[in-house]
């Protein structure tokens, strides 16, 4: 993924989440919907968004890469 120099909200966060949500793996879905109710860096805020800007036309190789790096977000 490009860099970015946009810095998005922790509500462009959960928009972009609650858009994706179905696409996404149940475990991940439930833990980043936990994860998103506490406020976050602007950094991590970012990070998310990209992982899941379009993650639902993103090939499967490409969506379990960003499950891995979704996961290890949320440790």
């Amino acid at each position: 993924m490009g860099a970015c120099n946009l810095n998005h909200s922790q509500q462009e966060v959960r928009l972009k989440f609650e858009s994706q949500k179905t696409f996404l793996p149940s475990e991940i879905s439930q833990t980043l919907d936990r994860y998103l109710e506490k406020g976050k860096s602007q950094e991590t805020l970012n990070e998310l968004f990209h992982l899941l800007k379009k993650y639902d036309l993103s090939t499967q190789d490409e969506q379990e890469s960003r499950n891995e790096k979704l996961k290890r977000i949320m440790l």
